[in-house]
């Protein structure tokens, strides 16, 4: 199954407040694995970005500035997306952000149904956790020294590590082998040592003739560890 891990970054926290996408970033996920693809656009926002927006993730008006608008992507945001299930951290913030854009330019809308929110499964895993994306990271042994600023992709691929972790998709089947080994699960058994010296026998001599006219009398003078090649010789 396509997943898509989307992350976006904003010049505000409300587009109804005439706040816009100026990032967005998103990771592939196939079968709860990573696929290496991914996909990131930095917009002109179309309006100035707020101090405070800029410490956050240090986009600035001149960086911005003759970067493409939404609406010439938006068609291949779209294609990015295909049918898939959208996987975003706290999903009501980004879901309104990236409807609100396809709203501007009358394109279809994307159901809230279709969005899973890591931060939903991470209450309902581990009740009463702090749930901040560096929060989860931080609990899962995800490495975060590459992130001193928020970025879309950045964190589109943190959100992904963060999903995998959560839902266990970073063992995608069972093996009793250790993973990728290659090997089939009895071969990863050390192998059987051999006996150097035959022990000797803990019978005495009459304890031995005794087995012997024991086994002669009951199972005849053929018995099962006597035949050879996994065959039985059939006496008289």
């Amino acid at each position: 199954m396509r997943e898509i891990v989307v992350d976006t970054e904003t010049t505000g926290l409300d587009p109804s407040d005439g706040h816009r996408i100026l990032e967005i970033g998103c990771v592939e996920l196939f079968d709860h694995v990573p696929t290496g693809v991914t996909f990131q656009r930095y917009f002109d926002p179309e309006r100035l970005v707020p101090l405070e927006s800029q410490r956050v993730h240090g986009l600035t008006d001149e960086f911005l500035s003759g970067k493409p608008r939404f609406s010439a992507i938006a068609e291949e945001v779209l294609a990015f997306f295909g049918d898939a299930p959208l996987v975003m951290h706290n999903a009501p913030f980004d879901l309104k952000f990236v409807n609100a854009e396809f709203q501007r330019l009358s394109l279809p809308l994307i159901p809230f149904g279709r969005t899973i929110d890591t931060i939903e499964i991470a209450k309902s895993k581990i009740p009463g956790a702090r749930y901040s994306l560096d929060e989860l990271c931080k609990r899962f042994g995800i490495d975060l020294s590459g992130r001193s600023r928020h970025g879309a992709l950045v964190d589109a691929q943190l959100t992904a590590r963060v999903y995998l972790e959560l839902v266990g998709g970073r063992q995608a089947r069972l093996r009793l082998a250790p993973r990728d080994s290659g090997r089939l699960p009895h071969e990863d058994h050390a192998a059987a040592r051999q006996r150097g010296l035959e022990l000797s026998s803990r019978l005495n001599a009459a304890e031995a003739a005794a087995h012997a006219e024991f086994v002669a009398q009951e199972l005849g003078s053929n018995p099962v560890w006597n035949w050879e090649s996994g065959e039985a010789q059939l006496s008289g």
